[in-house]
């Protein structure tokens, strides 16, 4: 859905429809949660051009939402949104509901802004412990655009799958906090190969060392390695065409949620009730009652570690593969 005339990394010229910018400044999960919200708005506004504030390197699943029409580059909050003054015709604040995020789309002088309850902003009351995708559909109905948090469906990407019917084993996350052990995805990935299962390793860049450790633990070639190799449209497809995902509460996740495809998701410090996946063939795995909830930690949390090989391996053989 970009348009052929925009420069990847800049700002979009008009088109001369009038524009509505949702912003949400955020990583791959955060995109995933808002697409509810984000369809929402589609059918509430056909005529409006919809832009996406967010990370660059998002624009390929943007894409994939059938809900946006460009994205508008936007690296964190600390810079002002690259927006001419006036132009947004309505803002829609799918960061969150702090002052920076307010302050961005204030300052950007939309004819509407669309936000929780909050000085100057008309909306719903913002709620503690209410799940992401919820969130965000409910504020867009509260204004107007109603929204279904189950509708979080992404169109499949037309690239080709580097290893159709794989079992994905993605063994990255953001966060120390969320870093299952190198030796426990290494056993799941070993006794999976054992029964004649392609895996294949997925991760960032950042990630591809600690992916090619798990894979040498495990006793599999370097040609499992996919961490730091894929587009991201081509791991959506992987995902897409996966046999099973195996995962923490990362972007792989909820992209295995969108495709609806099997998956064993291991939560540590976020909730599973506010960030876990929607009914269907999902498996979540965490001890909540040892939760320390420390998401910036550099140690996994007692909740992530709390899950043993033997509750994956049985989680996946429940999604038939075993």
């Amino acid at each position: 859905m970009t348009s052929e005339a925009t420069i990847p990394g800049s700002t979009p010229a008009p088109d001369g429809r009038p524009e509505l910018l949702a912003l949400r400044a955020l990583k791959l999960g955060d995109l995933l949660v808002a697409v509810p919200a984000l369809k929402g708005l589609r059918r509430a506004f056909p005529d409006h051009r919809i832009l996406y504030a967010a990370q660059e390197w998002l624009r390929p699943v943007v894409g994939l939402t059938d809900a946006v029409d460009d994205l508008l580059p936007t690296h964190g909050l600390d810079d002002p949104l690259p927006i001419d003054h006036g132009r947004i015709d309505i803002a829609v604040n799918l960061h969150g509901n702090g002052p920076e995020s307010r302050g961005r789309l204030e300052e950007i002088g939309a004819r509407v802004r669309m936000g929780h309850r909050s000085p100057g902003w008309e909306g719903p009351e913002w709620q503690d412990g209410v799940h992401e995708r919820e969130r965000w559909a409910s504020l867009v109905s509260w204004h107007g655009a109603p929204a279904d948090p189950l509708d979080c469906s992404l169109v499949i990407p037309a690239v080709t799958n580097p290893a159709p019917g794989a079992v994905v084993v993605h063994v990255g996350a953001a966060y120390g906090s969320r870093l299952w052990p190198v030796e426990r995805f290494a056993q799941v990935a070993r006794r999976l190969a054992a029964a004649g299962h392609q895996i294949l390793f997925t991760g960032s860049g950042k990630e591809r060392p600690r992916a090619l450790a798990v894979a040498d633990a495990a006793g599999l070639p370097e040609d499992t390695v996919a961490a730091g190799q894929l587009p991201l449209d081509v791991f959506a497809g992987l995902i897409a065409g996966a046999a099973l995902v195996i995962s923490a509460d990362t972007g792989a996740a909820h992209l295995a949620s969108a495709y609806a495809r099997p998956s064993v998701v291991l939560f540590g410090p976020a909730p599973a009730s506010e960030w876990g996946p929607p009914p269907g063939p999902h498996t979540v795995l965490t001890d909540a009652s040892v939760r320390r909830g420390e998401t910036f930690s550099p140690a996994p949390d007692p909740a992530l570690l709390a899950v043993t090989v033997e509750q994956v391996l049985a989680a996946a053989a429940d999604h038939g593969v075993g």
